[in-house]
Protein backbone atom coordinates (compact mmCIF):
# COMPACT_ATOMS: atom_id res chain seq x y z
CA UNK A 1 0.00 0.00 0.00
CA UNK A 2 1.40 3.40 -0.73
CA UNK A 3 -1.25 5.42 1.73
CA UNK A 4 -0.19 5.48 5.24
CA UNK A 5 -1.37 2.63 7.54
CA UNK A 6 -3.08 5.59 9.84
CA UNK A 7 -5.28 6.66 6.92
CA UNK A 8 -7.17 3.21 7.35
CA UNK A 9 -6.56 1.96 11.43
CA UNK A 10 -5.35 3.04 14.61
CA UNK A 11 -2.64 1.13 15.92
CA UNK A 12 -2.43 0.19 19.49
CA UNK A 13 -0.67 -2.61 21.52
CA UNK A 14 -2.13 -4.12 24.74
CA UNK A 15 0.18 -3.02 27.50
CA UNK A 16 -0.20 -5.90 29.64
CA UNK A 17 1.56 -8.02 27.08
CA UNK A 18 3.93 -5.73 26.12
CA UNK A 19 5.24 -5.44 29.77
CA UNK A 20 5.11 -8.26 32.00
CA UNK A 21 3.92 -8.15 35.42
CA UNK A 22 1.23 -5.86 34.97
CA UNK A 23 -1.48 -8.61 34.36
CA UNK A 24 -2.51 -8.85 37.82
CA UNK A 25 -3.46 -4.90 38.36
CA UNK A 26 -1.01 -4.64 41.33
CA UNK A 27 2.00 -2.78 39.87
CA UNK A 28 0.76 0.41 39.75
CA UNK A 29 4.58 2.37 38.70
CA UNK A 30 4.89 -0.35 35.84
CA UNK A 31 2.24 0.41 34.42
CA UNK A 32 2.15 4.18 34.27
CA UNK A 33 5.77 3.66 33.59
CA UNK A 34 4.61 1.37 30.31
CA UNK A 35 1.74 3.61 29.29
CA UNK A 36 3.97 6.71 29.63
CA UNK A 37 6.21 4.89 26.80
CA UNK A 38 3.24 4.25 24.24
CA UNK A 39 1.61 7.48 24.86
CA UNK A 40 4.66 9.01 23.98
CA UNK A 41 5.64 6.97 20.80
CA UNK A 42 3.48 8.46 18.10
CA UNK A 43 3.43 5.27 16.06
CA UNK A 44 0.74 4.71 17.95
CA UNK A 45 -2.56 5.64 18.25
CA UNK A 46 -4.37 3.28 20.79
CA UNK A 47 -3.75 1.32 23.67
CA UNK A 48 -5.48 -1.47 25.55
CA UNK A 49 -5.18 -1.25 29.49
CA UNK A 50 -6.70 -3.74 31.52
CA UNK A 51 -7.31 -3.45 35.45
CA UNK A 52 -5.18 -0.74 37.56
CA UNK A 53 -6.35 -1.00 41.13
CA UNK A 54 -5.03 1.40 43.04
CA UNK A 55 -7.81 4.09 42.30
CA UNK A 56 -5.06 7.32 42.91
CA UNK A 57 -2.67 5.62 40.06
CA UNK A 58 -6.01 4.63 37.89
CA UNK A 59 -6.74 8.34 37.97
CA UNK A 60 -3.10 8.91 37.18
CA UNK A 61 -3.15 6.73 33.81
CA UNK A 62 -6.58 7.93 32.41
CA UNK A 63 -4.56 11.54 32.75
CA UNK A 64 -1.59 10.52 31.01
CA UNK A 65 -3.76 8.06 28.30
CA UNK A 66 -6.33 11.14 27.64
CA UNK A 67 -3.92 14.31 27.66
CA UNK A 68 -2.09 12.25 24.81
CA UNK A 69 -5.02 11.89 22.98
CA UNK A 70 -4.54 8.23 22.30
CA UNK A 71 -7.68 5.90 21.91
CA UNK A 72 -8.13 4.02 24.72
CA UNK A 73 -9.14 0.26 24.97
CA UNK A 74 -10.01 -1.55 28.45
CA UNK A 75 -9.46 -5.46 27.92
CA UNK A 76 -11.08 -7.74 31.31
CA UNK A 77 -9.31 -11.00 29.89
CA UNK A 78 -6.65 -10.59 32.62
CA UNK A 79 -9.75 -10.64 35.57
CA UNK A 80 -10.37 -13.98 34.78
CA UNK A 81 -7.35 -15.48 33.95
CA UNK A 82 -5.43 -14.36 37.22
CA UNK A 83 -8.68 -15.02 38.77
CA UNK A 84 -9.80 -18.48 37.63
CA UNK A 85 -13.31 -16.44 37.77
CA UNK A 86 -15.11 -18.02 34.57
CA UNK A 87 -18.25 -15.50 32.96
CA UNK A 88 -19.55 -19.54 31.68
CA UNK A 89 -19.64 -21.16 34.69
CA UNK A 90 -22.30 -23.34 35.17
CA UNK A 91 -22.22 -23.14 39.04
CA UNK A 92 -24.38 -19.92 39.09
CA UNK A 93 -23.19 -18.64 42.11
CA UNK A 94 -19.45 -18.89 40.29
CA UNK A 95 -21.05 -17.03 37.12
CA UNK A 96 -22.38 -14.19 39.01
CA UNK A 97 -19.09 -13.48 40.74
CA UNK A 98 -17.28 -13.24 37.69
CA UNK A 99 -20.18 -11.11 36.50
CA UNK A 100 -19.58 -8.92 38.87
CA UNK A 101 -16.04 -8.60 38.40
CA UNK A 102 -16.51 -7.77 34.61
CA UNK A 103 -19.48 -5.32 35.44
CA UNK A 104 -16.45 -3.56 37.80
CA UNK A 105 -14.11 -3.21 34.63
CA UNK A 106 -17.02 -1.61 33.36
CA UNK A 107 -16.96 0.80 35.79
CA UNK A 108 -13.32 1.30 35.29
CA UNK A 109 -13.58 1.44 31.41
CA UNK A 110 -15.64 4.37 31.93
CA UNK A 111 -13.75 6.46 34.39
CA UNK A 112 -10.54 6.40 32.20
CA UNK A 113 -12.31 7.64 28.93
CA UNK A 114 -12.14 3.77 27.13
CA UNK A 115 -13.54 3.42 23.48
CA UNK A 116 -14.71 0.26 24.27
CA UNK A 117 -14.22 -3.39 26.77
CA UNK A 118 -13.12 -6.63 25.71
CA UNK A 119 -13.83 -9.90 27.88
CA UNK A 120 -13.41 -13.80 26.81
CA UNK A 121 -15.05 -17.08 27.88
CA UNK A 122 -14.21 -19.21 30.15
CA UNK A 123 -13.54 -23.14 29.82
CA UNK A 124 -15.79 -25.60 29.66
CA UNK A 125 -16.94 -29.72 30.08
CA UNK A 126 -18.05 -30.79 26.62
CA UNK A 127 -20.79 -33.32 28.34
CA UNK A 128 -21.91 -29.45 29.68
CA UNK A 129 -21.16 -27.35 26.53
CA UNK A 130 -24.72 -25.99 25.73
CA UNK A 131 -25.03 -25.22 29.57
CA UNK A 132 -21.85 -23.10 29.14
CA UNK A 133 -23.44 -21.37 26.22
CA UNK A 134 -26.64 -20.46 27.60
CA UNK A 135 -24.78 -19.08 31.07
CA UNK A 136 -22.49 -16.95 28.61
CA UNK A 137 -25.09 -15.53 26.16
CA UNK A 138 -26.99 -14.44 29.67
CA UNK A 139 -23.79 -13.24 30.88
CA UNK A 140 -23.11 -11.24 28.14
CA UNK A 141 -26.58 -9.99 27.82
CA UNK A 142 -26.18 -8.51 30.73
CA UNK A 143 -22.72 -7.30 30.51
CA UNK A 144 -24.17 -5.18 27.34
CA UNK A 145 -27.07 -3.90 29.31
CA UNK A 146 -24.76 -2.84 32.06
CA UNK A 147 -22.81 -0.89 29.73
CA UNK A 148 -25.50 0.58 27.58
CA UNK A 149 -27.20 1.49 31.07
CA UNK A 150 -23.81 4.17 31.54
CA UNK A 151 -23.82 5.50 28.22
CA UNK A 152 -23.79 2.34 25.51
CA UNK A 153 -20.08 1.45 25.66
CA UNK A 154 -19.24 -1.94 22.74
CA UNK A 155 -18.62 -4.99 24.56
CA UNK A 156 -16.36 -7.10 22.75
CA UNK A 157 -15.88 -10.81 23.07
CA UNK A 158 -12.71 -12.43 22.06
CA UNK A 159 -12.45 -15.53 20.56
CA UNK A 160 -9.78 -18.14 21.55
CA UNK A 161 -8.72 -21.40 21.19
CA UNK A 162 -11.23 -24.06 22.39
CA UNK A 163 -8.96 -27.29 22.96
CA UNK A 164 -4.97 -26.26 22.91
CA UNK A 165 -4.08 -23.65 25.59
CA UNK A 166 -7.09 -21.33 26.93
CA UNK A 167 -9.66 -24.00 26.08
CA UNK A 168 -12.21 -21.42 26.15
CA UNK A 169 -15.62 -22.22 25.09
CA UNK A 170 -16.03 -19.53 22.21
CA UNK A 171 -14.31 -20.58 19.19
CA UNK A 172 -13.63 -21.06 16.39
CA UNK A 173 -14.82 -17.84 14.41
CA UNK A 174 -18.22 -19.84 13.02
CA UNK A 175 -19.51 -21.01 16.35
CA UNK A 176 -18.44 -17.29 17.76
CA UNK A 177 -20.48 -15.54 14.93
CA UNK A 178 -23.35 -18.23 16.08
CA UNK A 179 -23.22 -16.71 19.64
CA UNK A 180 -22.91 -13.16 18.38
CA UNK A 181 -25.92 -13.30 15.90
CA UNK A 182 -27.86 -14.25 18.69
CA UNK A 183 -26.61 -10.98 21.38
CA UNK A 184 -27.25 -8.74 18.33
CA UNK A 185 -30.49 -9.62 18.15
CA UNK A 186 -31.24 -7.62 21.35
CA UNK A 187 -27.70 -5.45 22.08
CA UNK A 188 -26.56 -3.34 19.10
CA UNK A 189 -23.04 -2.52 21.24
CA UNK A 190 -21.93 -5.86 21.09
CA UNK A 191 -18.98 -7.23 18.94
CA UNK A 192 -16.59 -10.24 18.13
CA UNK A 193 -12.88 -9.61 18.86
CA UNK A 194 -10.16 -11.82 16.25
CA UNK A 195 -6.72 -12.20 17.16
CA UNK A 196 -4.74 -13.69 14.21
CA UNK A 197 -2.49 -14.95 17.05
CA UNK A 198 -5.03 -17.68 17.89
CA UNK A 199 -5.98 -18.76 14.29
CA UNK A 200 -3.16 -21.24 14.17
CA UNK A 201 -4.62 -22.41 17.47
CA UNK A 202 -8.25 -22.22 15.74
CA UNK A 203 -6.40 -24.14 12.98
CA UNK A 204 -8.65 -21.45 10.42
CA UNK A 205 -7.59 -19.30 7.91
CA UNK A 206 -7.16 -15.44 7.62
CA UNK A 207 -9.26 -15.35 4.76
CA UNK A 208 -12.01 -18.09 6.41
CA UNK A 209 -12.28 -16.73 10.15
CA UNK A 210 -12.55 -12.84 8.93
CA UNK A 211 -15.47 -13.92 6.40
CA UNK A 212 -17.20 -15.86 9.36
CA UNK A 213 -17.16 -13.43 11.54
CA UNK A 214 -17.24 -10.00 8.88
CA UNK A 215 -21.56 -8.99 10.51
CA UNK A 216 -20.27 -8.64 13.92
CA UNK A 217 -16.31 -7.87 14.10
CA UNK A 218 -15.79 -4.45 16.11
CA UNK A 219 -11.80 -5.07 16.99
CA UNK A 220 -8.71 -6.68 16.02
CA UNK A 221 -5.28 -7.97 17.76
CA UNK A 222 -2.74 -9.12 15.69
CA UNK A 223 0.22 -12.00 16.88
CA UNK A 224 1.78 -15.05 16.91
CA UNK A 225 1.55 -18.57 18.22
CA UNK A 226 3.44 -21.94 17.80
CA UNK A 227 1.52 -24.43 16.39
CA UNK A 228 -0.42 -26.59 18.06
CA UNK A 229 1.23 -29.74 16.63
CA UNK A 230 4.75 -28.71 17.63
CA UNK A 231 5.94 -30.05 20.93
CA UNK A 232 4.27 -28.50 23.96
CA UNK A 233 7.70 -28.39 25.33
CA UNK A 234 8.68 -26.05 23.12
CA UNK A 235 9.46 -22.65 23.82
CA UNK A 236 6.42 -20.12 23.55
CA UNK A 237 4.33 -23.15 22.62
CA UNK A 238 0.40 -22.68 22.57
CA UNK A 239 -1.15 -18.89 23.27
CA UNK A 240 1.96 -17.37 24.26
CA UNK A 241 1.98 -14.30 21.76
CA UNK A 242 5.92 -14.86 20.53
CA UNK A 243 7.43 -12.22 18.51
CA UNK A 244 6.59 -12.85 14.75
CA UNK A 245 8.81 -15.35 13.03
CA UNK A 246 9.43 -16.82 16.65
CA UNK A 247 11.00 -20.56 16.05
CA UNK A 248 7.75 -23.21 15.47
CA UNK A 249 5.45 -20.50 15.08
CA UNK A 250 3.07 -19.81 12.82
CA UNK A 251 3.01 -16.08 11.73
CA UNK A 252 5.27 -13.39 10.20
CA UNK A 253 5.02 -10.52 7.52
CA UNK A 254 3.61 -12.94 5.51
CA UNK A 255 0.68 -13.77 7.61
CA UNK A 256 -0.08 -9.93 8.59
CA UNK A 257 -0.24 -9.18 4.73
CA UNK A 258 -2.92 -12.15 4.50
CA UNK A 259 -4.71 -11.09 8.01
CA UNK A 260 -4.44 -7.42 6.31
CA UNK A 261 -5.85 -8.32 2.85
CA UNK A 262 -9.05 -10.23 4.68
CA UNK A 263 -9.89 -7.65 6.50
CA UNK A 264 -10.00 -5.45 3.79
CA UNK A 265 -12.21 -7.36 1.64
CA UNK A 266 -14.49 -8.22 4.48
CA UNK A 267 -14.94 -4.31 4.78
CA UNK A 268 -13.67 -4.01 8.53
CA UNK A 269 -10.79 -1.76 6.79
CA UNK A 270 -11.49 1.29 4.12
CA UNK A 271 -10.22 4.78 3.69
CA UNK A 272 -11.32 6.77 6.39
CA UNK A 273 -13.39 3.97 8.92
CA UNK A 274 -9.76 3.55 11.23
CA UNK A 275 -10.68 0.76 13.70
CA UNK A 276 -8.42 -0.35 16.09
CA UNK A 277 -5.42 -2.65 15.06
CA UNK A 278 -3.62 -4.01 18.29
CA UNK A 279 -0.38 -5.65 18.51
CA UNK A 280 -0.77 -8.77 21.20
CA UNK A 281 2.65 -9.88 21.38
CA UNK A 282 4.49 -10.68 24.54
CA UNK A 283 8.51 -10.83 25.26
CA UNK A 284 9.83 -13.78 25.92
CA UNK A 285 11.49 -14.06 29.48
CA UNK A 286 15.23 -13.46 27.74
CA UNK A 287 13.72 -10.60 25.72
CA UNK A 288 14.34 -6.97 26.47
CA UNK A 289 10.24 -5.46 26.26
CA UNK A 290 11.04 -2.38 24.09
CA UNK A 291 12.73 -4.23 21.23
CA UNK A 292 10.30 -6.55 21.19
CA UNK A 293 7.95 -3.38 20.23
CA UNK A 294 10.24 -2.05 17.97
CA UNK A 295 9.98 -5.22 16.12
CA UNK A 296 6.01 -5.51 16.10
CA UNK A 297 6.71 -2.08 14.27
CA UNK A 298 8.71 -2.89 11.78
CA UNK A 299 7.28 -6.29 11.05
CA UNK A 300 3.69 -4.12 10.54
CA UNK A 301 5.66 -1.36 8.26
CA UNK A 302 6.80 -4.26 6.52
CA UNK A 303 3.94 -6.05 5.84
CA UNK A 304 1.63 -2.87 4.76
CA UNK A 305 4.22 -2.11 2.21
CA UNK A 306 3.74 -5.74 0.53
CA UNK A 307 0.41 -5.19 0.83
CA UNK A 308 -1.71 -4.84 -2.60
CA UNK A 309 -5.46 -3.99 -2.46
Amino acid sequence: MKAPIKNYAKIGTILFMSYLGLSKGDNSEGSLEGIKKICCDDYFDAIEVNWIKDPAARAKAAKLMNDSKITICYGAQPRMLTTGLNINDTNEEKRLECLASLKAGIDEAYEIGASGFAFMSGKYDEATKDQAYEALLKSTKELCAYAKSKGNMPVELEIFDYDVDKKSLMGPAPYAAQFAAEIRKEYDNFGLLLDLSHLPLTREGSKEAVEAVKDYLTHVHIGNAVLPDADPSVPAYGDDHPRFGFPNSANDVDQIVEFLKALFEAGYLGEGKRPVISFEVKPQPDEDADIVIAHCKRALNEAWAKLEI
